[in-house]
């Protein structure tokens, strides 16, 4: 009786080790992306990773491909969802991508970006004038870091002031102008 016990108090804990090595977080991306498009199509941006086991991340999107495609646009506010993943870092790397667009003036832009088993279903509004459709490769990776640029104070020396006459003493004689006073 023991014995069926502690074994199965051991199969207990390994499945609940293997249960919890596979535990899945939920990831969303908010952004911002602008670009143009000439043939070649070329987009950029930034923005949040976050998810819901606490793991968030600053990160810089680039978006290059061809097709037949014209014009430029800017998204701002955009909002993706991730396919539930182990770990942040699954998300950062390339994605195939291909798209449909048409935009004059409002735009707006849903996609669904593939890496693997992880996917990104991401949409936005913004501006822009733009037709055409596109493949290529969409990059997620982590920011660089800000540095912060120090504005240097530079020390100024001290502003010799010509003494006035009722400070001297009555011996001394205030000093000739061509010192630089």
């Amino acid at each position: 009786m023991r014995r069926a016990f502690v074994c199965g108090l051991v199969v207990a804990a390994v499945v609940g080790l293997a249960t919890s090595a596979r535990a899945e977080t939920k990831c969303t991306l908010d952004f911002h992306l602008e670009g143009w498009s000439a043939f070649y199509k070329m987009s950029w941006g930034g923005g949040k990773v976050t998810c819901d086991n606490g793991q968030s991340a600053r990160i810089s999107i680039k978006a290059r491909g061809g097709g037949i495609t014209f014009g430029a646009q800017k998204i701002v506010n955009g909002y993706g969802e991730f396919s539930p993943v182990s770990d942040i870092d699954e998300l950062f790397g390339d994605y195939a991508n291909a798209e449909a667009h048409a935009a004059a003036g409002e735009a707006s832009d849903a996609q669904v970006v593939t890496k693997g088993t992880v996917s990104l279903a991401f949409s936005g509004k913004g501006h822009g004038v733009s037709i055409g459709f596109a493949f290529g490769k969409f990059t997620i990776s982590r920011a660089a870091a800000r540095h912060r640029v120090e504005k240097h104070r530079v020390e100024e020396p001290p502003v010799k002031q010509r003494p006035r006459e009722e400070d001297l003493d009555e011996h001394e004689a205030p000093p000739p102008p061509s010192e630089g006073y």
